[in-house]
């Protein structure tokens, strides 16, 4: 699935934004395997870890864990603190040209970073992962959990019209030009998972699809509250969608020209629309 126009520009650096807080079981098996991972298949990059105001060793692991792993790069958020606000802010601090947002807790599969990497690299603005479609997969996902998940990916299908059907998955990929352009970043905690992507789908960013596979984690606690995020999400989605349909397309990425449409490419073409 691809809408917009693809980009021709190179990447040359992949960040990966991790937002993480009391992981100290898991954080330093996640950016071993991601660093290694990556190198094998010579993917240029750094993992910017956000330390979102740990009370364990989470810290003390990424200091020690950069003498060994140069590509790593630990950030502390001063505060206020919460999942989306140390994402927004590992997104201000990364210096690549791209960037997959990647969970501390290795239910996400480091190999699928370098797919999102070869996808970006096809031209395409964002990548979407999905566990629910042909190829993908959960492991150990809770019942409740996963009929929430359906029930609430349902609802964000319906209501924007589309078929992505994995867009609370935080797990994605952009290019750094698409972050820029759907700033200011509002949500603050869980929220930014469906944000980021919406955003870029309604203000006319080119994207495309593929399976993932998610695993329950083995260590810590899960920071993600259900019962607590229901009227976000909604609030969220409620905003993005009356963007898309009352905001006369001033958010709409805009098309030079002089582009032209690759060979073998389907793409539509979005711009300003005329007041």
């Amino acid at each position: 699935m691809h809408v917009a126009e693809t980009s021709d520009t190179p990447l040359k650096l992949l960040s990966i934004v991790i937002p993480a807080r009391n992981e100290e079981g898991c954080i330093a098996s996640t950016t071993s395997h991601l660093h290694v991972e990556l190198n094998i298949h010579g993917v240029p990059h750094e993992i910017v870890v956000v330390d979102d105001g740990s009370s364990d060793k989470t810290w003390a692991i990424l200091t020690d864990l950069q003498t060994r792993i140069p590509q790593l790069k630990p950030v502390q958020n001063p505060g206020p603190h919460a999942f989306g606000r140390a994402i927004t802010y590992g997104l201000d601090k990364m210096t690549g040209d791209a960037v997959v947002i990647m969970m501390a807790d290795e239910s996400d599969d480091c190999r699928d970073v370098v797919r999102y990497w070869q996808e970006l690299n096809k031209g395409y603005d964002c990548v979407f992962g999905s566990r629910f479609m042909k190829g993908g997969g959960v492991i150990d996902y809770p019942v409740i959990k996963l009929i929430m998940n359906r029930l609430a990916n349902l609802f964000i299908r319906i209501l924007f019209a589309y078929g992505l059907n994995d867009t609370t998955n935080a797990f994605k990929a952009y290019r750094a030009s698409t972050i820029e352009a759907i700033r200011p970043i509002l949500s603050p905690h869980f929220n930014i998972t469906v944000e980021l992507p919406l955003k870029a789908i309604v203000r006319g960013f080119s994207y495309t699809t593929i399976p993932i596979t998610w695993r329950n984690r083995r260590t810590g606690v899960a920071k993600l509250k259900i019962t607590e995020m229901g009227s976000r999400y909604l609030f969220i989605c409620l905003y993005v969608w009356l963007e898309k349909y009352f905001s006369r397309g001033d958010y709409k990425k805009s098309t030079p020209p002089s582009a032209e449409t690759a060979p073998g490419k389907e793409l539509r073409r979005c711009g300003v629309s005329d007041p």
